[in-house]
């Protein structure tokens, strides 16, 4: 809706500007002009002697066609000729989804010589695998498959799109979203299916963490979200499940992408590679000072773990934010999780919840990582860490 003034009607009486609360009107050679600042109140609309001052509807916008979406889609991102976890992890949580609303479950596989991988999706649940191989999709590129994932979507139209909230996830899916003219929920940490609408209900952390909004998307198709990796678990595979395969040509072009990947270079070893990992030992403020982080290495050099931090730590500048661990830095759910000289805040404990097993390392009794942990020790975590350390050595020596 807008106001408009007509100026063949407008006898500039003035009436309207002492009415307006934005000062959205202006007078210009003895007429009425109405500014950037109105807000379509109305108020100047009633006040006008002459009615020279209209409501103007705005064209209505033609509902989509709802109907026409159906199927749970799970993006699967591939990594050195693997699939990554998180989309396993989706696909786990895709099916419920898809049982939920009594549609089918479906992955969607980009990339080159990828076509092996389609059996694991279907040993985890996948009913359908949309197949694009090219020789231009070999490398991920945000041009690429922006607009193969938007073909797809056009052609086929599922209902929900599961993504992972990785760095690509993260770099074309809004692309996606915007392209086909819906919303996305970033980051998000729970799914569901709300009762009322029967709609996806996201659940993601606001407010810097602290508080949790859950998000639907009533009137736009595909209902579309990342998710973070390790917040659910991967579901059991069983690869004697087949499913159908669905091959779909690449349009792509070399010319249609507009960078160029020259060289992959690894800065990050298997000791930050949280999400992957199946052990990870942590540290938090109790390791007094950075040169002490050497006893966290030692122990995760020796167990062959992934180093994490607590947001304090890396705050203090004492680790890279590539470590973080907590609802502000990677979610994460190894096997074992070892928290040293952690005390446990609630953002870090939302983080690691998902770990199997917790051992938790602590001078103070009351520490709430107590709570959770499956196994602590209250002592100096500077005396208990080297002794660990030199016990599991002679573990793997024997």
């Amino acid at each position: 809706m807008a106001i408009k003034v007509n100026q063949e009607e407008c006898i500039a009486c003035g009436a309207c500007l002492s009415v307006c609360p934005f000062g959205a009107i202006v007078m210009q050679d003895e007429k009425a002009y109405i500014t950037e600042a109105c807000t379509a109140c109305g108020a100047c609309v009633d006040t006008c002697p002459v009615e020279a001052i209209l409501r103007e509807e705005e064209d209505k916008v033609v509902a989509m066609d709802k109907s026409q979406y159906k199927d749970v889609w799970v993006y699967l991102e591939v990594s050195e000729e693997k699939l990554r976890n998180v989309g396993l992890e989706l696909l786990g949580e895709g099916r419920k989804l898809a049982d939920g609303m009594g549609q089918s479950l479906a992955s969607v596989l980009i990339g080159h010589n990828v076509e092996g991988l389609a059996q694991e999706a279907f040993a985890a649940g996948s009913d359908k695998v949309y197949l694009v191989d090219a020789a231009e999709l070999a490398q991920y590129n945000t041009d690429s498959y922006t607009a193969t994932l938007f073909d797809l979507i056009s052609n086929y139209k599922p209902s929900v799109i599961l993504m992972g909230a990785t760095n690509d996830g993260r770099d074309f899916g809004a692309r996606v979203a915007c392209r086909v003219g819906t919303g996305l929920t970033a980051d998000c940490t729970g799914l569901g299916i709300d009762e009322a609408t029967g709609f996806v209900s996201w659940t993601r952390p606001a407010f810097g963490g602290n508080i949790m909004a859950t998000i639907i998307c009533p009137e736009h198709r595909p209902q579309m979200g990342t998710v973070r990796p390790s917040v659910f678990k991967k579901p059991v595979l069983d690869y004697s499940k087949k499913g159908e395969l669905i091959r779909v040509a690449s349009k792509i072009k070399q010319e249609d992408m507009r960078t160029k990947l020259i060289d992959m270079i690894h800065v990050c070893t298997v000791s930050c590679n949280l999400e992957e990992a199946e052990i990870i030992v942590s540290g938090g403020r109790g390791m007094c000072k950075p040169e002490n982080f050497s006893l966290v290495e030692d122990l995760a050099n020796v167990l062959g773990a992934s180093v994490g931090a607590s947001r304090a730590t890396v705050d203090a500048g004492w680790k890279p934010a590539l470590h973080q661990v907590g609802q502000t830095g990677k979610t994460v759910g190894p096997k074992i999780y070892f928290a040293c000289g952690i005390s446990g805040a609630i953002q870090h404990l939302a983080g690691m919840s998902s770990s199997d097993l917790v051992i938790a390392i602590n001078k103070d009794p009351d520490a709430p990582i107590f709570k959770m942990a499956d196994y602590g020790i209250v002592g100096d975590v500077l005396e208990v860490l080297p002794i660990l350390t030199e016990e599991f050595k002679k573990i793997k020596s024997a």
